[in-house]
This record gives C-alpha cells, structure tokens and sequence, in this order.
C-alpha cells in the first residue's frame, strides 16, 4: 500500500513539474528596457532644439517620425519628436524634455512597436495614462491629443511581428477612446486609414505598417478639417 501511495506521489510530482514547464513556455517574454539603436543619439537632437510654449508637438515612433509637420500642416511651430522603433517606455523616459517645454499642444500617437514586442496590453494601457498624467501635472496649459492607433496590412509581409494583432489594436483604440480628463482630446485616426476589411488601406502604405506621402496627407487633411491645429 506504500509502494502504490508512492508511486502515485511520484506521479503527482512528475505531472505538476510538466504542467509548470509548459506554463513557463507558455509565458510571452517582454522587455520594458528595449531601446532604438539611435534612441540616445535622437534624443540628443531634440534637446539642442528645445521646445517652446508656441510649439505643437508631434510625439511617438517610426510613423510620427515620417514626416516633416512643420511643411505638411504649412505649421511652422510644429515640432516633430517621433522616434523610429520606440515604445511607450521609450516615450515616458524622453517626456520631461516635453513636458519643461510647455508647448502649447501634443498629438500622441504610440504603442504598435510595443504590441509587436508583447508588451502586454494593460501595461501599454497604464503607460498612455502615466504619459497623460504627467503631463497634466507638469505642464497645465498643454492640449493633449491622443491618437487611436492605427490599422495595419499583413498582406505586405514585411513586418510579421506587427501583424494579426488586430485584437491588441482594437482593445487598446477602444481604451483611448475612454479618455476624458481636462485637457485631453481623443483623436481617431483608426477610422481614416482603415478599409472594408479593416486593414490599413494599401494605396496610403508601402509595407503594411508605415505610411507613404498619401497616407500622411489623409492625416493632415483630417486635422486641418477638425480644427485641432487652431
């Protein structure tokens, strides 16, 4: 009677020693650590040219970099502070350079990169609202913009990493739009790039991920028609 009470001991021990191993595969690693290859050089470009209470910044990763604002809204005062390949945590260690500016508007728009590196979706979440925190305490008359991210196209297949995590997307649109402190305006940038399958239109992207000059046109166009650059 031991003996069977110790093999079914041996057992137990074997199966909840297998069942903790396939957990432990199981479990998506995320690094908050990550940094862009450039991030430290960039950032030392923004603070040679500092931001001033005039300024409307621009602020996020690759698809906020894109561009030159300042000549596409023909808005001298606009100051782009995108940086390619960065996350939220990338953004919340390079906020106070913004935030001691004071600029009059910020337009955010983050967290793709942080989806592709499984940064779970709570924890993007909780960073967009210490973004929004912080600069509501350390610089009171800013006008924030959050944008909702935008769609992707897996049917390029340059960025798999980015791909079919529409789920992550849609969870986390539907977060921002729930945005309603002072100060705070909800921008939907999803709704204009996406097409009858819900994926970033692929007349305004080069590789399902980043826009092409059209793409950011449709971007300007949307602002300038809801008079957020006033």
């Amino acid at each position: 009677m031991k003996r069977n009470l110790y093999k079914h001991l041996i057992v137990a021990v074997v199966c909840l020693l297998l069942n903790l191993g396939y957990a432990s595969a199981q479990t998506v690693k995320w690094d908050s650590t990550y940094r862009p290859g450039k991030y430290v050089e960039i950032v030392n470009k923004f603070k040679a040219d500092p931001i001033s209470k005039k300024n409307f910044v621009f602020l996020g990763n690759s698809i906020t970099a894109g561009t030159d604002w300042a000549k596409l809204l023909a808005l001298p005062q606009a100051k782009n502070r995108g940086i390619s390949g960065d996350i939220t945590f990338g953004v919340l260690e390079r906020l106070q350079e913004i935030i001691d500016g004071k600029p009059e508007k910020v337009f955010i728009l983050i967290g793709i990169n942080d989806i592709s590196r499984n940064i779970p979706d709570s924890v993007i979440l909780r960073n967009y609202k210490t973004m929004i925190s912080r600069i509501r305490k350390g610089s009171k008359k800013t006008q924030i913009y959050f944008n909702t991210l935008l769609p992707v196209n897996s049917s390029f297949g340059k960025f798999k990493n980015h791909y079919n995590k529409d789920e992550h997307i849609l969870w986390l649109n539907d977060e921002i739009k729930k945005f309603t402190a002072k100060n705070v305006t909800v921008i939907d940038l999803y709704s204009n790039f996406i097409d009858q399958d819900k994926h970033l239109r692929a007349e305004l992207t080069k590789d399902g991920l980043h826009l092409i000059p059209e793409g950011y046109k449709v971007w300007a166009d949307f602002l300038n028609k809801t008079g957020y650059l006033k």
